[in-house]
């Protein structure tokens, strides 16, 4: 695939993703703003209600986090839009985001935010047990570290970053997209995704970095 079409096809993926992710938004606040109004009928000690409307508050929070990631770019990002909009959806799920190893003023241009976004919902997966992500470098050269029980980055992940022939490839289900399609977004924005190796095996850490 030629990078124009690689351009052309990721932009396709974004403008999906952004009609499937405002369409679902409005069905999902409605139903959230329902069960508020439930909730102040109830009172707040009915449990079915208020489990509810947690679970209508999680919605709206992934739902923005995955609109951010795979949607048309958005606007640089500081430090503290990255946490309101990776932090919420990851705790649910008993993860932290530690960002502490960065400079406090980093802003991360949008390519590198929305493909810094796509490695954070990559590197959830990879924590069944919870866990947390680290951050660590800077906006232009940046490391992504997982830690927690069961942490591993998914097989095949160094030969997907090897090149696009390797990432277009690896696109064999649902399940496992996020894994090829974050490479296909760095791809796509001329950024570098790289394995860190560990001393004795696998993959230490994911290099993102510009070309």
């Amino acid at each position: 695939m030629l990078m124009a079409e690689l351009g052309e096809t990721m932009r396709l993926v974004e403008l999906v993703s952004a009609r499937l992710c405002h369409d679902l938004g409005g069905l999902i606040g409605t139903v959230s703003n329902a069960l508020e109004m439930v909730k102040e009928d109830v009172g707040e000690n009915n449990e079915v209600v208020a489990f509810a409307a947690s679970a209508g508050k999680a919605l709206t929070q992934r739902l923005r986090l995955m609109r951010a990631a795979w949607g048309p770019e958005i606007e640089a990002m500081t430090l503290p839009a990255l946490t309101g909009l990776a932090g919420p959806p990851l705790s649910g799920r008993r993860i932290g985001l530690d960002l502490r190893a960065l400079p406090p003023g980093s802003v991360f241009p949008p390519p590198v935010g929305r493909v810094v976004l796509n490695l954070i919902l990559l590197a959830g997966d990879c924590l069944p047990k919870g866990g947390v992500i680290i951050l660590l470098g800077e906006p232009a050269d940046l490391l992504i570290r997982i830690a927690g029980p069961g942490a591993a980055w998914p097989p095949g992940l160094a030969a997907c970053m090897r090149d696009e022939a390797s990432a277009v490839a690896a696109l064999t289900s649902a399940r496992t997209v996020q894994m090829p399609l974050t490479v296909l977004f760095a791809l796509s924005r001329n950024l570098v995704l790289s394995p860190v190796l560990g001393p004795v095996s696998g993959i230490e850490a994911v290099r993102l970095s510009s070309a």
